[in-house]
């Protein structure tokens, strides 16, 4: 048996759902901005990969958000990561993604692992009795889960949650209901778009929104329970000594990375950011919406975001232009990531064929899809190592430059028509693949123009 390299304990649930759309972002942001009006400290993580999410959590908690999952992160950057927090935690939040059993690995794989009981919010507003049926399943379904309960959402009235709490097998599984807010389909204080939630920093009134739902959540059972109810949910998050995490080397010392970060390039991990600061560099942030040039640097990083949304001020930055076609030409690297890569390229057309222009740096053009266009998590093979990732995007890209590389589903073999291209034109590579940096640094360095990497040589299969 492994000895611990260190061990906390900390009050920890689990928000889950059977499925999307349930309401569990809104939960997890409630119970985080109501712990921390107690004058709690609230550490939230979000499972899967999730850029917009853990904007609320963090307003909500006052604290950085971390991505948790088995493969992408990998189990021992998880278990240090919880483990850190709940050295200097009272609460731990864990959004689940999608549905609970959803994936490979799912949110409930995370939470028999490390014993976290599972919160799980299913919205209410269209069923009585089958309420009961649905948490029964959910519960028979995967009988190694830890449970802390069910709580309702998107209830009509007292009489509608009476008939729910009266539909359950196990009645200690209520925490509750949550009222419906506003009406419609989309009864709901976090607005959406085509990929996935509007970000709290976007939003002027978005802590009203939180509190909001926290004063909804104070109403529940679950609300209403006292700290020392709390700690039934306590669990122990310990690191095993052999699973204590390596620092990368100093690949990136002496190095500026400039990264382009507003509304438009918006999809960045903190863990990412981390990795670059681990590996030496030194990072210089700038905005293009804000008509900021690009800074003096070494290399730039381009993160996902919504340039389709921003074309017009994107375009209206000349001298952003300007600067990066001339770190182009000097041969300088960018990594250019699904967002960042449409804004180098020449157009996007939204859904009616309206073109809207772009950087025309790299030689490809946008179309908006009304539906998603590439979805899941990725593995892209480069020569300096196999990152992982995932993509997510409602756009197609038709480049000129030429692939030299292709993601690939996790565990699997590269297919010349499946996955993602990586592009390269002169020091830029592009891709629609978000990459999660922590995995691979070496790989990272080398597209940031670190000496560790000939890009002549082929590339391999994963």
């Amino acid at each position: 048996m492994n000895s611990s390299l260190s061990s906390h304990r900390c009050v920890a649930l689990l928000v889950a759902a059977p499925a999307s759309g349930q309401g569990k972002t809104t939960v997890t942001a409630a119970l985080a901005c109501w712990h921390t009006r107690q004058g709690r400290r609230v550490r939230v993580f979000k499972c899967g990969p999730d850029f917009l999410d853990p904007y609320w959590h963090q307003l909500a908690s006052g604290a950085t958000v971390h991505n948790l999952d088995g493969w992408m992160v990998g189990m021992d950057e998880v278990r240090a990561r919880l483990s850190a927090a709940a050295a200097e935690a009272d609460v731990i939040l864990i959004e689940g993604v999608m549905g609970l059993f959803d994936g490979s690995p799912t949110a409930a794989d995370l939470a028999v692992q490390l014993g976290i009981p599972v919160l799980l919010v299913v919205d209410a507003s269209a069923m009585a009795g089958s309420f009961g049926a649905l948490v029964l399943g959910m519960q028979q379904y995967q009988p190694d889960v830890p449970w802390a309960g069910v709580l309702a959402n998107r209830v009509g009235s007292s009489m509608h949650a009476q008939m729910l709490q009266n539909s359950l097998r196990d009645p200690a599984l209520w925490l509750g209901a949550v009222q419906r807010m506003g009406s419609g389909k989309d009864a709901q204080l976090l607005p959406e778009r085509h990929l996935g939630l509007v970000a709290a920093h976007e939003l002027p009134d978005a802590m009203a929104r939180l509190n909001a739902a926290a004063d909804a959540l104070a109403e529940t059972p679950l609300g209403q329970m006292d700290w020392t109810d709390w700690q039934r949910w306590s669990v122990e998050f310990s690191v095993p000594a052999d699973g204590a995490l390596t620092p990368p080397e100093p690949w990136l010392q002496g190095r500026t990375v400039a990264v382009a970060s507003d509304a438009a390039f918006s999809f960045i991990y903190p863990a990412n950011l981390d990795c670059l600061h681990a590996m030496g560099a030194s990072l210089a942030f700038f905005s293009p919406l804000a008509g900021e040039r690009l800074p003096v640097c070494d290399a730039v990083w381009l993160p996902g975001g919504y340039p389709e949304l921003h074309a017009d001020k994107l375009m209206a930055n000349v001298a952003l232009q300007a600067d990066l076609l001339a770190h182009v030409q000097a041969g300088k690297p960018v990594w250019a990531e699904c967002g960042g890569m449409l804004a180098l390229g020449h157009g996007i057309a939204d859904a009616q064929g309206e073109h809207s222009p772009m950087w025309g740096i790299v030689p490809g053009t946008a179309q908006m899809q009304p539906r998603l266009a590439g979805l899941g998590m990725q593995q892209c093979a480069l020569q300096a190592g196999v990152l992982r990732g995932h993509t997510f995007h409602y756009s197609r890209f038709v480049c000129q430059a030429p692939e030299v590389a292709r993601t690939s589903r996790a565990n699997q073999r590269v297919q010349p028509d499946k996955g993602e291209a990586v592009y390269q034109y002169g020091s830029v590579y592009a891709s629609y693949f978000h990459a999660w940096f922590p995995s691979h640094p070496r790989a990272i360095a080398a597209l940031l123009g670190a000496e560790t990497v000939q890009w002549d040589e082929p590339v391999p299969s994963a």
